[in-house]
């Protein structure tokens, strides 16, 4: 097992300012906004908070994370609910505990494969429906999954991601439903990733899997994303109010008690003010959803006019180029093959820190990428945050001046000799 795609691209960019290089970090997905000052204040308020704590998490923790998911319609008991540091460890605890092979989309997060890894479980990958992402295709879904089944192996779990990490899709309402049906058929669990559900761009309804499947949907969120506090490692899981919710969340609550013990308390304090969606952080999030989407949206032109075709991002913070339209040209060019070439060549000669599709899943030799955007909001907390406040973020020197950068750059790899 080696050191996570994401994380790694982290390192590097560490590694090469360190070493007085030029970089621009396109790499980690991390949101790149400074943390709320209330938030802050109560951490600060709870850092005496010491004991372990109830495994599960405090009853205030999981009673907020309750009524956040209510609010966002689909009821939910605090007995419902485990808190753990961060959403990650839960999502292996739900492996653990669901037994059996793991159903992906394709592409997907890179630690959802890394962990079913780590379980001895090889992924099964199931394209997505075409334009989308972060669902399985349901056709292909039951026809996958039928045959793993006649070779003698045992799907349990299928994991969704919305909106999606690494292509900024969010996946159709319509698509969401028929993984649903698929999951019901087929006996499967549904694992909903829903850790950027607050950073959808545009206003409708959100199509969670545990509105149309709630017997069998695990639900996952956590403060990393919406008000980006990564580093705290505080997340959430929802169980169905069913009897299989039931045993999942005792064997997780059993994993819990032997892996992390408990979620750091102070951690858990924050989270139950964050989760109780107080007006000042509904407004941060606000901001945070409008900067993500215009500079994503302006990103994505950058690739677009550059060659590449890039489906619109519609939620989180992230961009999927494919440079197949130009594929014989950088091959002459440069001697790219595969994403690994592309995103290599992107690094090596240009100092932009990508990652290539295939660390998501995808075929080696498609030329997909995923672009993290908010790598360029600043330099500091202060840049960020006159970011994050402007109402046209894209004015800001430091954010023009990337994008003219990347623009540039993009033309010098993609101009013909």
């Amino acid at each position: 097992m080696t050191v996570s795609a994401t994380l790694a691209a982290n390192e590097a960019v560490a590694a090469r300012r360190a070493a007085g290089q030029e970089v621009l970090a396109l790499g980690f997905g991390e949101a790149g906004i400074p943390v709320h000052p209330l938030l802050r204040q109560r951490l600060t308020q709870a850092a005496g908070q010491i004991s372990y704590g109830p495994v599960a998490g405090i009853d205030a923790a999981r009673e907020a994370a309750a009524g956040y998911w209510t609010r966002r319609a689909i009821p939910t008991g605090a007995e419902q609910v485990i808190l753990g540091p961060g959403s990650k460890p839960l999502l292996f605890a739900l492996l653990h505990a669901a037994g059996g092979d793991v159903v992906l989309p394709k592409p997907a997060w890179v630690s959802y494969a890394a962990q079913a890894e780590l379980l001895g479980r090889d992924p099964i990958r199931v394209p997505v429906p075409k334009g989308e992402g972060g669902v399985p295709d349901a056709e292909a879904l039951d026809a996958a999954v039928r045959a793993a089944r006649r070779a003698g192996r045992d799907p349990r779990v299928v994991v969704a991601t919305l909106p999606d990490n690494p292509t900024g899709r969010l996946a159709s309402e319509q698509s969401v439903k028929a993984l649903c049906e698929a999951a019901r058929e087929l006996d499967l669990i549904i694992a909903a990733d829903e850790i950027y559900r607050d950073l959808v761009f545009e206003p409708g309804s959100f199509p969670s899997p545990a509105a149309w499947a709630p017997e069998r949907t695990v639900t996952t969120t956590s403060l990393s994303k919406n008000y980006a506090l990564g580093g705290w490692r505080v997340g959430a899981a929802r169980f169905p109010d069913s009897p299989l919710g039931a045993r999942l969340r005792e064997s997780v609550r059993g994993t819990a008690s032997e892996l992390w013990s408990a979620t750091p308390m102070p951690m858990q304090h924050a989270a139950a003010y964050a989760w109780s969606d107080p007006q000042e952080l509904v407004e941060r999030v606000a901001l945070a959803r409008r900067l993500h989407g215009s500079v994503a949206a302006a990103v994505a032109e950058v690739f677009a006019a550059a060659g590449a075709a890039v489906p619109a991002p519609q939620g989180g913070f992230y961009v999927w180029p494919d440079f197949a339209p130009l594929r014989d040209s950088l091959a002459a060019k440069w001697g790219i093959a595969t994403g690994a070439d592309l995103a290599g060549v992107l690094l090596e000669r240009f100092g932009i820190v990508v990652l290539p599709g295939s660390a998501f899943g995808d075929d080696p030799e498609a030329l997909t990428l995923r672009v993290a955007v908010t790598g360029i909001y600043g330099e500091n907390d202060s840049e960020r945050l006159a970011a994050l406040v402007s109402r046209f973020p894209m004015e800001m020197p430091w954010i023009a001046e990337a994008l003219a950068g990347l623009a540039e750059k993009l033309r010098a790899l993609t101009a013909s000799e």
